[in-house]
Parts: C-alpha cells; structure tokens; sequence
C-alpha cells in the first residue's frame, strides 16, 4: 500500500467521500478520461437493469480532474477495506499519479473498471447512455442522481466535463419531458 495513503475520486468521491481523511483537495490524471461505460447492477441499478457507472479510460493527452484524499495511516487499512468492498462491482486498484496547480503531485490509489470485467457495458451514444441512467434505480438511489450531482460536482470546480456534461443534460431533458407529461 502507499505511504502516506492518497485516494483519488473521478467520480462519486469527488462529492462523496464516505471515509475519514486528514486532508482533500483537487487534482488531475493525465491520459485518463472519465466515461459511463461500467455497469452498476450493486449500487445505482439492479441485475437485469444495471445503472452505468464512471471508469478511466486510457486517452492520450487528456487530463481527468477528482478529488484526492489524504488518509491517515492509522485509518488506511479500513478506508482501503471500505472503498474495496464499495468498488466491488468490477473495479479494481490502480496507481496512478494525481497532479495538483500549487503542489508537487503524489501517488495515489484510485479503482477503475476495464472491458475484462462482467460488468462492463462499453462506449454507446448519449442517447442511449442517458435513457439507461434515467431508468436506472439501485440501493444507492437513482442512476440519474448519481450523473447530476458529479455534473454538478465538476461545475463547482469550475471545470465542464464534456461526456459528463452531455448525459448530464440529455438526463434532464428527459427529466422535463416526464414532468410535462
């Protein structure tokens, strides 16, 4: 494990980090893209109709901004236990370096989920992405709720998401068109 421990959020984490931590503060990966191309039947849908979640993907030349997270040690073992169990559905621990504007980087644990797993959905159109989310309803609330507030997350951060942004407004089209219904 890393000393001294750093999380890394892309997605859920950069609104809603469920662990102790000493210290949070934004930061960015390079050659990494945030895409709804896992598929959430444990958390924000069910089997049969899973929700999609965020991964990384490989994009040369791009930078993914999240939340970093520094643990103390003492907590580092039940923080990397929790998020173990949480990310459960396909995801697996990757390292990775996370840049900050005013501070030399670190390296940290992040979990991404790639094709090899059973759970993965893969690339669509945002239509089809957005119908998906809207649909989709798991323990952890609404699929739609989950894209929203990382949209909305992002925007607090000054920074617009091109993929998140877009199945976050075709989600909220579709929200209006129920509503006027």
């Amino acid at each position: 494990m890393t000393a001294p421990l750093w999380i890394f959020g892309y997605g859920s984490l950069i609104w809603r980090a469920d662990f102790p931590f000493i210290e949070r503060r934004a930061g960015h990966i390079n050659h990494w893209a945030r895409r709804f191309w896992q598929g959430s039947a444990d958390h924000r849908g069910v089997p049969g109709a899973p929700g999609r979640v965020l991964t990384l993907v490989e994009s040369p030349g791009s930078q993914c901004l999240g939340m970093a997270y520094h643990v103390a040690s003492d907590e580092a073992e039940a923080v990397m236990a929790n998020l173990d169990y949480r990310e459960k559905g396909g995801y697996d621990r990757l390292e990775i370096q996370v840049h900050f504007e005013d501070q030399p980087p670190v390296l940290a644990i992040t979990y991404h989920a790639t094709a090899s797993n059973e759970h993965y959905l893969g690339e669509a159109s945002t239509g089809v992405i957005a119908s998906q989310v809207f649909s989709a309803v798991g323990p952890s609330g609404s699929n739609s709720e989950y894209v929203l507030e990382i949209d909305r997350a992002l925007r607090h951060l000054n920074h617009e998401d091109h993929h998140v942004a877009s199945i976050a407004a075709e989600v909220r089209r579709l929200q209006a068109a129920v509503a006027k219904k």
